[in-house]
């Protein structure tokens, strides 16, 4: 078991690999090599804005260190939320909200009086006549699709699996002569992961044509949170989540802080969901392209805080336990008259130093697009006391990671505006799953690709809601301005995209009495049984 355990960890960190294998390989087989970077350094710096050579470097991150510190200590004594007592232990103090929700829920009253009754396939289909997103969809082979009215068939794949109805319960609910095999196949051969997200993309496009979403956020920023859904336990990528509770994986949402959804990935639940976080911004193909992403706790870690860095992404993460992390120091003289208590190490600069070149060797390779930052992240969140890289990426995350956290607990608006950004992401949980109503909201597909495009149907779905939401809310304004109601913004602001009272789930119900059945009969059970 030691021998075991011990192999187990060094598969982890990269320590060991696999010759042959895809998630075990060496990974730095994978990377550009010197001789191909060296030429690219220093356009790149110039274009993130950052020192051209190792010492600059080295000095730009001293100061960047020293200068934040210093600013917080000296405006500590106005800081009223930030305490720090006796013992050395930091007290942040919550803010109250001075929004005024009875006038915000009133005028949403208001407003819900003008929003048209609809139900999921008229909104789907009216999206596909603005938009005919389902062109992205087709036979994989490339040729046409050889389907009776496709448009139909597609509508009707996005609304039974993005509501996790499946193929039997979709059939049995649309009237059309369409059997579940009928889509079941043309799920398997007609639609594909990268096919969804495109057409995710033309109604995120669209979106973005709006001034609405623009009262409700800045473009450039996103958030991103996972959420779990449900798994049969008998599963290759189901694991009991000990937070959640229960087995399954685990949807990871980038919400853009206009309320839309950029990109979902489906993954196990054992995962440090932050690995994936940056993944997620690189292949995002839409006009919304965020250079701030904000998380919770699972979203970051030293290393991540490095790589969002050196990509230039700026990483603002909500971290719930955040007083216990490391704090650390520029140099060890340094003394600090009121947050000296915060701080428990010394950077080592030298091993930045020493690795400068690998450090960019990594990221050049990843904005090239020879490697994912998922695949590295996989083995840098790893703790390894041999590999100098991790251990070059995690001093680097600790410089970063410790201005954060200085600007985090020294500015109130900031916290505020994190809190109210992840919340949105929280917000699209709900929202989404409102829609994936069907199956007992667990998916019964057991290959993980299959698995994956249930997400990205359910992403899909959800997002054409967002877009015809924003229309008819659009709609409902401009019939409350011409009844002389005075809009404001910050009313207008308190909306959000993601109502569902106007919506009908389930379709239409019709009571008709006027249909008789035929007259109840008795059978005889035991004389079917004697006469078999």
């Amino acid at each position: 078991m030691c021998v075991f355990s011990y192999i187990s960890s060094e598969f982890k960190t990269g320590d060991i690999s696999v010759e042959g294998s895809e998630e075990y390989a060496d990974y730095r087989k994978q990377l550009l090599s010197w001789e191909e970077c060296e030429p690219l350094i220093k356009d790149y710096c110039l274009e993130m804005n950052l020192p051209t050579n190792k010492k600059d470097f080295i000095i730009h991150l001293k100061n960047m260190l020293k200068k934040k510190a210093s600013l917080v200590d000296k405006n500590y004594p106005k800081n009223s939320q930030l305490i720090i007592n006796e013992k050395g232990e930091s007290i942040l103090k919550r803010t109250k909200s001075t929004r005024n929700t009875a006038k915000i829920q009133e005028f949403k009253r208001q407003l819900e009086k003008y929003m048209p009754e609809r139900n999921i396939m008229e909104i789907l289909c009216n999206v596909e006549h603005w938009l005919n997103y389902t062109k992205n969809f087709g036979h994989i082979s490339g040729s046409e699709p050889k389907l009776h009215n496709p448009k139909e068939r597609y509508i009707i794949l996005i609304f039974g699996y993005g509501s996790n109805m499946g193929p039997a319960q979709t059939s049995k609910h649309i009237r059309q002569g369409i059997t579940p095999h009928m889509i079941h196949f043309t799920n398997k051969r007609h639609i594909n992961e990268e096919k969804l997200d495109r057409a995710i993309t033309d109604i995120i496009n669209c979106y973005n044509k709006f001034s609405l979403p623009k009262l409700w956020g800045d473009i450039k920023v996103a958030a991103a949170d996972g959420t779990k859904i449900d798994l049969y336990e008998q599963n290759l990528l189901s694991e009991y989540h000990i937070r959640y509770g229960g087995y399954g994986g685990v949807a990871y949402h980038h919400v853009s802080d206009t309320y839309i959804a950029l990109f979902s990935h489906f993954i196990p639940c054992g995962v440090w969901e932050a690995v994936y976080i940056i993944d997620a911004l690189l292949k995002n193909k839409s006009d919304i392209q965020p250079d701030t992403i904000h998380a919770d706790t699972q979203g970051q870690s030293t290393p991540v805080f490095a790589l969002t860095y050196l990509l230039r992404i700026q990483l603002m993460p909500r971290i719930r336990n955040w007083k216990n992390l490391k704090f650390y120091k520029a140099e060890k003289n340094l003394v600090y008259k009121h947050i000296e208590s915060l701080f428990k190490d010394t950077i080592n600069w030298d091993i930045i130093e020493t690795h400068y070149q690998d450090l960019f060797q990594i990221i050049l390779s990843i904005k090239t697009g020879k490697i994912l930052p998922s695949t590295l992240l996989r083995k840098l969140n790893n703790y390894s006391r041999k590999n100098k890289l991790y251990q070059a990426f995690r001093e680097l995350g600790n410089i970063i990671r410790t201005v954060y956290l200085l600007d985090f607990i020294s500015n109130t608006p900031l916290r505020e505006r994190i809190t109210e950004r992840t919340n949105k992401v929280e917000a699209y949980h709900g929202f989404s799953k409102w829609f994936f109503f069907g199956g007992e909201g667990i998916i019964c597909e057991n290959d993980p690709e299959e698995q994956s495009k249930i997400i990205k149907y359910n992403n899909l779905l959800s997002n054409a809601v967002i877009l015809h939401n924003v229309i008819d809310i659009s709609i409902a304004l401009k019939k409350l301005n011409d009844e002389g109601i005075i809009l404001s913004i910050e009313d207008i602001k308190a909306l959000s995209p993601y109502m569902t009272k106007h919506i009908k789930r389930f379709g239409e119900y019709i009571v008709n009495l006027d249909e008789i059945p035929e007259p109840i009969k008795q059978v005889n059970i035991e004389e079917i049984i004697k006469s078999s």
